[in-house]
């Protein structure tokens, strides 16, 4: 059952039954069938049904964006900005996406060759609720732009985007789009599907061992985004003031709920102090409540059991010595699914606090002696997804950079994706890239075709 509940009340929004198996044997059938005709069109073609998706998302960004914040509780304004992010991906990839499928011509010693790349068929991607447009349009814009068709999973509490979503693909003339509502059962039995070529799946390191599992057994390509416990290394030479302003920014962004939140953040002694006092007057001026009030800074968690989950981590992690200097008390009564912003210090390793990822408004300082120790602790960890660096002096940041072990590093700044830029992390964050010409090229058949002379 999909189940939609408004985390800032509690009150059900509404259900939806699963889709029988007969159902979705019904949808994967057409899907193929659509793909087939949707393939043939030119790249032309199918970039002009991305321009009249922007066109869809833009005339109708207030309604779905308070779609997204009544169903996981996003902040409006971020909500807007998800949408019209979703709209600025469909331009790109209309506008520049051909370059990364254009034909390429090889000289050979005798004859001559050529690089084509073709859709692989029919994917399957495997989505999460935390920005439940711009994680489906990151996967399937790309892919469909090549010429394979889509299938998607949402997550069960986001029932009213994924219909949202599908009727926007349809109503832009494509059809080789559509969504499931199924369980983590019924996805494996897609994965297996004879029709489904390959699988991405953005969600917990749990859920990325069986998909990759699954899609092994079946011979299938899967991609993977599971997640970080982002470190950001403010330098003794660092901008304290816009070091403060990103950390808190991004650690706050859709109410800490994303995977490359500023989780970590690792500073040098030399400036520990300074830092903390700056963090603390953002942090504490932060405002939770209301996801549709505009002074809202983070609104609730998505589900309460998602709550529950955080709360623990900050408990286990204050047992095993971290320090709470702010927050970190579940609200006594009140509807919704509310935690305060919360910052921990003395974090250190073997703390859930350091080791995991905390997926909600809660920040951790930790202290480094220098340089060489806070390179240290931020590659002290399973993850490696995203990380940043604070320094005046860019060549010595681009350097501390090159030792970190992420797929995405910001300087002076906090993470974020674009279509420009390939998009994906290492180790247990998982494995490919979506976004930017190497996107473009991770579902299709890179085919070298050889002409004797």
């Amino acid at each position: 059952m999909f189940i939609a509940i408004n985390p800032a009340t509690g009150e059900e929004i509404e259900r939806r039954a699963l889709d029988s198996s007969a159902l979705r044997e019904q949808k994967i059938a057409t899907i193929a069938h659509e793909q087939q005709s949707w393939q043939t069109l030119s790249l032309e073609a199918r970039g002009a049904c991305l321009i009249r998706l922007a066109g869809l998302l833009q005339q109708q960004q207030a309604r779905l964006a308070r779609i997204i914040s009544r169903e996981m509780g996003k902040p409006l304004k971020q909500a807007e900005g998800e949408i019209a992010k979703c709209a600025l991906l469909c331009r790109h990839v209309a506008g520049h996406g051909a370059a990364a499928l254009t034909t390429i011509a090889v000289p050979m010693d005798a004859g001559r060759a050529r690089i084509q790349f073709e859709p692989l068929g029919v994917l399957f991607g495997i989505m999460p609720w935390n920005f439940p447009f711009w994680q489906v349009f990151r996967f399937a814009v790309p892919a469909l732009f090549a010429g394979n068709g889509i299938l998607i999973k949402h997550a069960p509490n986001v029932p009213g985007c994924a219909a949202a979503i599908t009727e926007l693909f349809h109503a832009a003339g494509i059809n080789a789009f559509e969504h499931l509502y199924i369980d983590t059962e019924m996805a494996a039995d897609v994965i297996a599907n004879a029709r489904i070529a390959a699988v991405s799946l953005t969600g917990s390191r749990r859920a990325g061992r069986a998909v990759a599992a699954c899609a092994g057994r079946h011979l299938k390509k899967s991609l993977l985004e599971l997640g970080g416990a982002d470190p950001y290394l403010v330098l003794a030479d660092a901008d304290l003031d816009r070091a403060a302003q990103a950390c808190v920014a991004g650690r706050l962004l859709n109410s800490g709920q994303t995977c490359i939140a500023a989780k970590r953040w690792i500073v040098v002694d030399a400036v520990y102090d300074a830092f903390r006092d700056k963090a603390m007057q953002q942090l504490a001026a932060a405002v939770v409540g209301d996801p549709m009030a505009p002074s809202t800074t983070a609104g609730p968690m998505a589900r309460e059991d998602l709550r529950r989950t955080l709360h623990a981590q900050v408990e286990q992690s204050i047992d095993a010595g971290a320090r709470l200097i702010l927050g970190g008390s579940l609200p006594e009564e009140g509807p919704g699914f509310f935690y305060p912003v919360t910052l921990l210090e003395n974090v250190v390793p073997g703390m859930p606090a350091f080791d995991e990822e905390l997926f909600g408004p809660v920040a951790c300082l930790i202290r480094a002696a220098d340089e060489e120790e806070a390179v240290h602790l931020a590659n002290q960890s399973d993850f490696g997804l995203g990380a940043a660096v604070f320094s005046r002096d860019t060549r010595r940041a681009l350097e501390v950079a090159a030792r970190l072990q992420a797929g995405n590093v910001a300087i002076n700044d906090f993470v974020k994706s674009d279509p420009r830029l390939p998009f994906g992390g290492v180790r247990q964050s998982g494995y490919g890239r979506e976004l930017s010409e190497f996107g473009m090229r991770e579902f299709v058949n890179i085919k070298s075709v050889r002409i004797a002379g």
